[in-house]
């Protein structure tokens, strides 16, 4: 993944090549005897190419950050932000939350780029693991802020469609830094607010 960031702009933009990946597609369902000749299915290649494209590629968005003029120094916290993603090693869906909080330092984020920044790291093959650290430390790197923490809830479709089919299993994983990791009583509260205990 090719992540051009700077404290105002991310963009990420693969070359994609629908007609490549619409033959492999085709190629892949032939090899698994599904017959595309019928009409329900013959467009079907073009459509899943299509789907893991935007399941990959990642939207670029502008950075808005404020000075923190009035010097707020409280969590600030956005939960169930939706999460999709594509697990790196079966290449199906994982879905949930992100809860993701901060304490501001100089600066605090527009509401809405919390979203569009876990949006950018979701897209992709990925693990949980990774992806709740990006977030994280991208966070702690563009804004400064006192603390970061971030927590991801996700039903991993690898888990309950195939192998162990565990349905409704869910994987929370967190990764907390600054204040929010070192000072208990802030790590209590962040964990408090968001739910997953």
């Amino acid at each position: 993944m090719s992540i051009t960031a700077s404290p105002r702009h991310v963009d990420q933009r693969p070359v994609l090549d629908l007609v490549a990946a619409e033959q492999a597609a085709a190629r892949f369902l032939a090899a698994l005897d599904i017959d595309l000749d019928s009409e329900s299915l013959r467009e079907t290649p073009r459509r899943m190419a299509r789907a893991y494209a935007e399941l990959l590629t990642a939207r670029p968005f502008d950075l808005t950050t404020f000075p923190n003029d009035e010097g707020y120094d409280e969590l600030v916290l956005a939960r169930a932000i939706p999460i999709r993603s594509v697990c790196e090693h079966h290449l199906l869906p994982f879905v949930g939350v992100a809860h993701i909080g901060y304490l501001p330092g100089d600066h605090i984020l527009g509401l809405s780029k919390l979203a569009r920044v876990v949006e950018l790291f979701a897209h992709g093959p990925q693990v949980q693991e990774r992806l709740t650290k990006q977030v994280a430390d991208w966070l702690a790197l563009e804004l400064a802020p006192k603390g970061v923490g971030v927590v991801i809830e996700a039903e991993h479709l690898c888990m309950t469609l195939r192998g162990v089919r565990a349905a409704g299993a869910t994987t929370v994983t967190s990764t907390l830094l600054g204040t929010l990791r070192d000072d208990p009583r802030s790590r209590a509260e962040f964990f408090s607010l968001t739910g997953a205990h």
